[in-house]
């Protein structure tokens, strides 16, 4: 269980950190995206949901698991 436990917090630290970089983004991203914008945007949101999902995988596994909002 120390093992799921550990994972799990590795897994939330890791998703903080992509959310941080999207934020960082965010923040010195120009009024007017360009191309590269998006793209770099793109990334990083597709990092973060990728992290997500390892992050909710690693919760499961330690027995952390919530019913989905979105279900009656």
């Amino acid at each position: 269980m120390t093992d799921d436990r550990e994972n799990a917090r590795r897994a939330a630290a890791a998703h903080t950190e992509a959310s941080r970089e999207l934020e960082a983004f965010l923040r010195r991203a120009p009024e007017v995206p360009d191309a590269a914008d998006i793209a770099e945007f793109t990334t990083l949101l597709a990092r973060e949901e990728e992290v997500r999902a390892e992050r909710q995988d690693a919760l499961d596994a330690f027995g952390l698991s919530a019913p989905s909002i979105d279900e009656p």
